[in-house]
């Protein structure tokens, strides 16, 4: 139980790989502490996930993470022997020609700057403890790109970058970052795909199957763990190898 005396702070942690990832750390005898972008939205995670584990230590806060004042507040709350977990993220799919500066501020303000003010927000604590974890979520269309919805794969090409950098800068007091780059993962989203558009998917992934929530916390609590304390500034795609 190496993350009993950790606590793991995990934003967009209430549905999907966020959530699978809480219920990872949770596993491993964390303290969780998930964020939201609703107060109604984050105690009914914290509710389904005591239902399950009623012994767990985990809570739900609900910053705005674009929002770098509202963020430090929250987190200076559980501010202890910190990982964080940058999942919270929202994808885009709009043509070029019809893109908007608020379509394309939506997806930059959560993606890359919720990313910058969370992982601010840690490093003070962490670097007066002399370590600590800051993991990010990435895709695989930050290596192949998409051909519709511009922002996003621009967002995580720039999740990539402050990865990279930021491992290098904080190396030196004891932190590390990683990335983690899902592929096609099997949320509830997914799930609403008609087969006919899954099926071609699957064909072109040499695992053949969709990624689950559980493979991608499973990669996030690896990167976390002492058993990768040699490795940071890595971005591990957990695709099945489709990149293409």
């Amino acid at each position: 139980m190496e993350f009993m005396d950790k606590v793991v702070i995990v934003t967009g942690g209430s549905r999907g790989i966020g959530f699978a990832t809480v219920e990872a750390f949770l596993r491993e005898g964390a303290t969780v502490v998930l964020c939201a972008s609703r107060q109604e939205t984050a105690d009914k995670a914290v509710a389904k996930l005591q239902e399950t584990y009623p012994d767990a230590k985990v809570e739900g806060i609900w910053p705005a993470l674009d929002q770098y004042e509202d963020v430090k507040a929250a987190f200076d709350k559980v501010a202890e022997k910190y990982v964080l977990v940058n999942n919270a993220g929202v994808s885009e799919s709009t043509p070029f020609t019809a893109y908007t500066e608020d379509t394309f501020d939506k997806v930059m303000d959560l993606n890359v700057k919720g990313t910058f003010n969370c992982s601010r927000a840690v490093t003070e604590v962490m670097e007066k403890q002399g370590s600590g974890v800051i993991l990010n979520t990435s895709s695989m269309v930050s290596i192949s790109g998409q051909p519709s919805g511009v922002a996003y794969p621009t967002s995580k090409f720039a999740v990539n970058g402050f990865t990279l950098s930021l491992a290098r800068e904080l190396g030196p007091k004891g932190i590390r970052v990683n990335a983690v780059a899902p592929g096609i993962t099997e949320t509830d989203m997914m799930k609403a795909v008609p087969r006919e558009v899954i099926d071609p998917m699957i064909a072109r992934i040499p695992l053949r199957r969709l990624g689950q929530p559980e493979d991608i916390a499973n990669a996030f609590v690896f990167l976390a763990s002492e058993k990768a304390s040699y490795i940071t500034g890595v971005v591990l795609g957990v695709d099945g190898l489709m990149r293409v």
